[in-house]
């Protein structure tokens, strides 16, 4: 199944159109607490390895996704600038997930190798942040339930 890209813009109209609509950034908890869209859980796809400091599978990723969203659940899925949460989607398709919207340039946009900003992402567009780890929506918080 095809999922839309929608921009920020468009995403915040989505969520705040639609209550049953949640923003899961599938961020590292380090990149989520240092800003995210209000509201947004966070739920990792990959993760630093504490050893090597690179980033590899999050292997509770789905467990976590399927213990905390019911699969009728719509998202937008977002991460730093749109590469990971295409991943996320693909993931979450396959586990019959089928409400979902790729966030288009993510939380921080796309840029070119030299920096400069190809696709606005939440942030650039001026949508309202916030920082910290999320409380109830916090990686850490979600992972025990």
């Amino acid at each position: 199944m095809n999922h839309p890209e929608l921009t920020p813009g468009d995403a915040a109209v989505r969520l705040d159109q639609d209550s049953d609509c949640i923003y899961l950034d599938v961020r590292t908890p380090e990149e989520f607490s240092q800003g995210h869209a209000p509201g947004a859980w966070n739920i990792p796809i990959f993760l630093a390895d504490p050893a090597s400091g690179q980033m590899t599978p999050n292997p509770e990723f789905t467990l976590v996704c399927q213990a905390v969203l019911p699969p009728e659940t719509p998202m937008v899925v977002g991460c730093a600038s749109g590469i990971r949460s295409q991943q996320a989607i693909v993931t979450l398709s396959d586990f019959g997930y089928d409400q979902l919207s790729n966030l288009r340039g993510g939380f921080s946009g796309r840029r070119t190798p030299s920096g400069e900003l190809i696709t606005p992402g939440w942030a650039d567009s001026g949508l309202p942040t916030e920082t910290g780890d999320g409380g109830e929506h916090s990686w850490a918080s979600l992972r025990r339930r």
